[in-house]
């Protein structure tokens, strides 16, 4: 079935719009290496790049649901199949760019991944996310029935090695990785939130989650740096207590949390104001008809 379909076979233009858009940073990550006399450099960009929107990718179909609870805008998960492939897609190529850069050479490749731990986490993250594309069709869910859930709510965990992998990578400058690790772990606050029956479109419960995410986002930086690195990790703390630009993770994190909180108000503002809007109009349409109902009958 084309990625523009839906279910029913109809064209949907939802899903056209959503497809360009998860192919336009390929074309971006990958333009400079086939385009550039000297590939060299541009094919380093072009591994971190398509490594950075391979958690993205996943990170967005794991957002679907939680979205879809607090817009209840249900055609989105229409979309988070072609969401996931792309996450698989990113990182297949990832994994590739890798094996280009060391010419396709499988015995330094093999051992580099078997060494380096980081490799090995990231080797791991991308063959999981195959399996789950693998298995991503109508008849493999009709086959593995229940075990077919289990089995994809691994994903949850392959985001996990592909953050760590991430971490690991980026060494001292991990800013990316932190914000990337905040967004998960808005997300497995709004799945815990969700399991406990909190209302998901209440404002309240949503600002609690962005303030959660955030002040755990500033944790997960200082012992990164406590942990991993040189770098003293109260100076990273203080730096996250304090305003600066550009922002800290923890902040955008909250600032994104903020925005989200919003949706439920301003939805029900625009409910509330589109539906009187509608009523008045309503109204003035009947009160014309009703106008011309009663010339009509004083001119017979």
């Amino acid at each position: 079935m084309f990625p523009w379909l839906d279910h029913s076979g109809r064209f949907s233009a939802f899903k056209l719009m959503v497809f360009i858009a998860i192919l336009v940073p390929g074309c971006v990550v990958l333009w400079p290496v086939l385009f550039h006399e000297g590939v060299s450099l541009p094919i380093k960009d072009a591994i971190h790049g398509s490594g950075d929107w391979a958690i993205r990718m996943l990170l967005i179909s794991l957002a679907i649901t939680p979205f879809r609870r607090v817009t209840k805008f249900t055609k989105i998960v229409l979309v988070r199949r072609m969401v996931g492939l792309a996450a698989m897609g990113y990182a297949l190529c990832h994994l590739l760019l890798y094996c280009i850069d060391q010419s396709f050479d499988i015995s330094r490749i093999a051992t580099e991944i078997a060494v380096r731990i980081y490799l090995t986490i990231g080797f791991v993250a991308v063959m999981g996310l195959v399996v789950l594309g693998v298995t991503s069709t109508n008849g493999m869910m009709r086959r593995l029935g229940r075990n077919w859930g289990r089995l994809h709510k691994a994903s949850y965990f392959i985001a996990i090695l592909g953050i760590l992998h991430f971490f690991m990578q980026s060494k001292v400058d991990v800013t990316e990785a932190t914000l990337m690790a905040g967004f998960y772990l808005w997300l497995m606050f709004s799945r815990f939130a969700s399991r406990m029956n909190w209302k998901m479109k209440s404002p309240v419960t949503l600002l609690g989650l962005a303030v959660a995410a955030s002040l755990a986002t500033a944790a997960v930086e200082y012992a990164w740096f406590a942990i991993a690195t040189g770098v003293p990790p109260l100076r990273v703390l203080q730096a996250n207590l304090h305003w600066m630009y550009p922002p800290r993770p923890a902040w955008i994190v909250l600032f994104i949390g903020v925005l989200i909180a919003l949706i439920p108000v301003v939805k029900q503002v625009w409910e509330k104001w589109g539906g009187a809007g509608a009523a008045q109009s309503g109204s003035g349409r009947a009160a014309a008809r009703g106008g011309r109902a009663r010339a009509r009958a004083a001119s017979r």
